[in-house]
């Protein structure tokens, strides 16, 4: 055992010797041994490459290659991209981010959305401007037509922003959507997306609504539960949604049914080998700690999975597309994801073994955001700094404060690039010109072969409202000379135009693709909702389709029906469904939605202060505490992996002392709890909100998750324990509250 221990001694050192000869003066250089496995740097060096050199250390699958879009100084702190239907990009910049290690001055309407563009067809944009000035931290963008829809962090506020005389520079600001309340929650945890979907629906993560674009305004429609999520939200070509939460250090979530449904997220949607995570540099500033780390100080799990993408493209390999695209800047890295599709559940499995699609030696490489472009590429948005957390995780006593100073890691600041995934063989697609078009000239981008053009041409003709296309989409829903896909966004093209027929939705629930009789159900439930009768009888028809897809959505679709007969179509469908472990799940899942439903019911005889809080609170919870605690109050997990946070239920300090729920929610919690240790500290949220805030969300887990009978939270005594402890600016233990009198 010794000499075995010796010799494996003497290879680490040779390799790290090797390493050092060989990338002792360029360490942006991809190494690998003779195996092939890449080695892993021990000694990253936090100092800026150059964009060359920067691009050289990022490990790529043979035969593809990045090639720089856009970088410093003409961006800096990019965030998200989005592109308008002549393919101008706009880059949402959060200057202010996290400028120094204290997050000072983070507020400060100084950031920006810059507009820029192509003009030689290089891929390389060379002009740009400043679209909009003076934002606070921009994070959701939306093209609709020549408006960009934009939010800014801590408001719910959504306003249309235009050039009206072609300088660049937007002079038309109006608002699209109003909600006077402010979001006082840390800037990880609000909203991100404003992604338009395939079913005319335009989703956010985080909060518990989606939007309907109509006549130049949103109209907000409220779910049951929040969807989860934080930064970044994906989409594929038939409406799936997928979200993560880095909060929860779970990559992908919500994929299984849509949000408007209700929650379900099976443990085997993929497996614990899935949430392993491979860098090629060691992990030293990981805000979960040492049990985050390999032997060899590398990032072990998902920490940050964010801006996800599904890649929808036609300009790489086809074995690419309708994989999903995983940022993970902690690690320095992007995973890609095989979806497919086992015994009816979506599933994911890591595309390569041990190995990931991109990861880089460079430390300043932050990849946040990923998207499909207009000519069929991958797009990446690096974020190119030192620090990639907010000041909540970096503050005195952190984990993390002492390993970024020792690095110099918050002194990286002010820079940020744009990359396009290219492959050798491929070329990117023509620059499209959709604002330049009447709808009867977009209906043939409904059949393209690169996503971002079908989603924009469906979504340019419904703003456009333009009924002469009608005949024509009809006839392209039903006719087996377009793709299945041209028929899909067919279908829901009219259901935009408030145009869609029984005869063809009919004709679609007889296609012969599933995807499309999919499609078909799920139209279908605004006819259902109105009690047609012919509508469910059609339904009733597909009961016994083999297809998964056509079951799940057929279950989800009746589930939304109060008629009678749609009791007995359920019971036909299970009956005669090869897959009842998914329809149980699924039902399970509209079962609990129905029952949120009735939560404000239980609240009737309590005095109006006390459910007012609890009311609030709940809202509160299902946008933020629900992303680690999970929307059951049990922990949020998936596959064999740990709760992300300590369950409620069932917890003794949920129905014991009031002070000391109110101690944790001010200051945070760290180490063990109940003699379990937890991937990440609870973060105090007293310093950013007041007493009745942290009063609504602890009597709202008091109340739903525990046996009190006496569980509201007052907000006087949230305002005493604030008073007495005003002094304290470290996180509580399990201990110390335990001998706190």
């Amino acid at each position: 055992m010794r000499k075995y221990g010796a010799w494996v001694f003497l290879v680490a050192a040779l390799s790290l010797f090797a390493w050092k000869c060989k990338v002792s003066q360029q360490a942006q250089i991809v190494q690998r041994d003779g195996s092939g496995k890449i080695v892993v740097n021990p000694h990253p060096n936090p100092a800026y490459l150059s964009v060359k050199e920067s691009m050289e250390s990022i490990q790529l699958p043979p035969g593809y290659k990045l090639q720089l879009v856009a970088s410093e100084p003409m961006i800096k702190e990019p965030v998200a991209i989005a592109w308008d239907g002549n393919a101008r990009m706009y880059v949402a910049e959060m200057r202010t981010y996290m400028q120094d290690i204290n997050g000072t001055g983070e507020n400060e309407p100084v950031c920006r959305i810059s507009l820029l563009e192509d003009t030689n067809g290089d891929g390389a944009m060379d002009k740009s401007s400043v679209f909009i000035d003076n934002l606070v931290l921009p994070r959701m963008m939306l093209c609709i037509g020549h408006k960009l829809l934009v939010n800014e962090t801590f408001t719910y506020d959504i306003y249309s922003y235009e050039d009206t005389n072609g300088d660049g520079v937007a002079d038309r600001k109006e608002p699209v959507y109003k909600n006077p309340r402010a979001d006082t929650r840390n800037l990880e945890h609000q909203k991100s997306g404003l992604v338009w979907n395939m079913d005319n629906w335009i989703y956010v993560s985080c909060d518990p609504v989606r939007y309907r674009y109509t006549k130049g305004k949103l109209v907000a429609d409220t779910l049951t539960n929040s969807p989860g999520g934080q930064w970044g939200l994906a989409n594929d070509d038939y409406g799936r949604m997928y979200f993560s939460s880095a909060g929860a250090e779970i990559p992908a979530l919500g994929f299984q049914i849509n949000p408007a449904y209700g929650l379900y997220n099976p443990k085997d949607q993929y497996d614990q080998e899935f949430l392993a995570v491979w860098p090629i540099i060691v992990t030293p500033d990981v805000q979960g700690g040492m049990n985050r780390l390999r032997p060899d100080t590398t990032l072990n799990h998902f920490t940050a999975g964010c801006g996800q993408s599904v890649f929808r493209g036609d300009a790489l390999p086809a074995d690419l597309k309708g994989d999903l695209i995983i940022c993970e800047p902690v690690g320095r890295l992007i995973r890609r994801a095989k979806v497919s599709t086992s015994e009816g559940k979506v599933t994911l499995r890591n595309a390569y073994e041990k190995e990931e699609f991109m990861a880089s030696y460079d430390m300043n490489f932050r990849p946040v955001n990923s998207t499909t472009g207009p000519d069929g590429c991958l797009y990446i948005v690096d974020m190119h700094r030192g620090i990639i957390q907010e000041a909540t995780w970096t503050k005195e006593g952190s984990f993390l404060r002492p390993r970024i100073l020792q690095k110099g890691l918050e002194k990286n600041i002010g820079r940020g690039r744009i990359y396009r995934l290219v492959h050798d063989g491929y070329k990117p697609g023509p620059k499209p010109r959709l604002l330049d078009k009447p709808a009867s000239a977009l209906l043939t981008y409904l059949d393209h072969p690169n996503g971002w053009w079908r989603e924009n041409a469906q979504k340019e003709i419904i703003v456009s409202g333009d009924q002469s296309v009608v005949p024509a989409l009809r006839q392209m829903a039903v006719s087996k000379t377009n793709s299945h896909l041209a028929r899909i966004h067919a279908l829901w093209t009219l259901e935009g135009l408030a145009a869609i027929d029984k005869p063809t939705l009919f004709a679609a629930m007889d296609d012969n693709d599933p995807q499309v009789r999919k499609a078909a159900v799920w139209i279908s439930e605004s006819l259902l909702k109105q009690n047609d009768e012919q509508v469910l009888d059609k339904l009733a028809e597909l009961k016994s389709d083999t297809s998964s897809l056509v079951q799940v959505q057929l279950a989800l679709t009746i589930g939304q029906s109060k008629m009678e007969g749609a009791r007995y179509v359920e019971g036909r469908l299970k009956a005669y469904s090869q897959y009842p472990g998914v329809l149980d799940g699924v039902s399970n899942s509209l079962e609990v939605a129905k029952n949120t439903k009735l939560f404000g019911g239980r609240l009737a005889n309590m005095p109006a202060a006390h459910r007012n809080l609890i009311l609030n609170g709940a809202n509160i919870y299902k946008q933020l505490c629900s992303t680690c605690h999970g929307p059951d109050g049990k922990g949020l997990s998936v596959g064999d992996a740990a709760a992300a946070a300590p369950p409620f239920v069932g917890s003794k300090r949920v129905d014991g002392d009031k002070v000391a729920m109110i101690l944790i929610m001010m200051n945070g919690l760290s180490g063990p709890v109940d003699g379990k240790n937890y991937p990440d500290v609870m973060a105090p949220f007293g310093a950013t909100n007041n007493d009745e805030w942290v009063a609504s969300v602890l009597s709202y887990i008091r109340y739903n998750y525990g046996k009190s009978k006496t569980p509201v939270v007052d907000v006087e005594s949230v305002k005493q324990v604030r008073a007495k402890t005003s002094a304290r600016n470290t996180f509580w233990t399990i201990a110390e509250l335990e001998n706190i009198k």
